[in-house]
C-alpha cells in the first residue's frame, strides 16, 4: 500500500485589533495575550508538542500545521464482460 502524507491547518489564535494582542482559540477566559509570541508561549505551554506554525496576516489568525499519513487504496482492476463492455 502506498501511504501519502496530508497536511491540514488547525486554527489556534486570533488577533485582537488594535494592534498585535492575540487571543488562543477555546480559551474560555478570552486572555489576551500582548503579543504573538506571549500567545504561542502559552500555547507550547499548554500542549507540550513541537509544530510548525502558518501566519495568515490579513485575516488575523494563526494556525498550526498537522500532518498524518493516509493510506492510498489501488484502483480495482478493470473487468470486461464478453463483448468488450465495462461491468
Amino acid at each position: 500500500m502506498k501511504v501519502e502524507k496530508v497536511e491540514y491547518n488547525e486554527l489556534i489564535a486570533t488577533r485582537v485589533p488594535p494592534g498585535d494582542s492575540w487571543t488562543l482559540v477555546g480559551d474560555k477566559n478570552k486572555v489576551i495575550h500582548k503579543t504573538l509570541t506571549d500567545a504561542l508561549e502559552v500555547w507550547f505551554g499548554l500542549t507540550q508538542e513541537k509544530a510548525e506554525f502558518r501566519l495568515a496576516p490579513l485575516d488575523s489568525k494563526l494556525y498550526v500545521i498537522r500532518s498524518e499519513e493516509k493510506e492510498i487504496q489501488p484502483e480495482p482492476a478493470k473487468r470486461y464482460n464478453l463483448y468488450g463492455d465495462p461491468m
